[in-house]
């Protein structure tokens, strides 16, 4: 199925979000070979010089590696994964914050409303 890619930001950025989403939620883990190039592409219903900008920057990046005769490998630092997972979710929570005081809600109800979606979750 074809990734879900708008027109309104450039491709090979959002390429690399989707390839950087799957490494933290684990579709990919630390040393694992990535696809081809190719086969990303078919998957992504992209151009494959579109996918390899953006695994070209994965690398540059440091989150991806090649080795020569053998493809792409997600980096195994563990630091840098964990680092770029933390980041992720302060863009998230940022986000968050920033609707729900479009919608009029201070901070401190904002972090109730929160607590009692967890408390009634568990």
């Amino acid at each position: 199925m074809p990734w879900d890619l708008d027109n309104d930001r450039p491709i090979y950025l959002q390429i690399m979000e989707r390839i950087q989403q799957d490494i933290i939620s684990g579709v990919y883990k630390p040393g694992d070979k990535l696809p081809s190039v190719r086969d990303l592409a078919v998957e992504a219903a992209v151009n494959p010089n579109t996918m390899q900008k953006a695994l070209s920057e994965l690398e540059r990046s440091g989150l991806v590696y090649a080795q020569r005769t053998s493809g792409r490998f997600i980096t195994e630092d563990e630091q840098m994964l964990k680092e770029m997972k933390k980041e992720q979710a302060s863009r998230h929570i940022a986000e968050f914050f920033e609707k729900m005081r479009s919608l009029g809600f201070r901070d401190e109800e904002t972090l109730s409303l929160i607590q009692e979606a967890v408390k009634e979750e568990h």
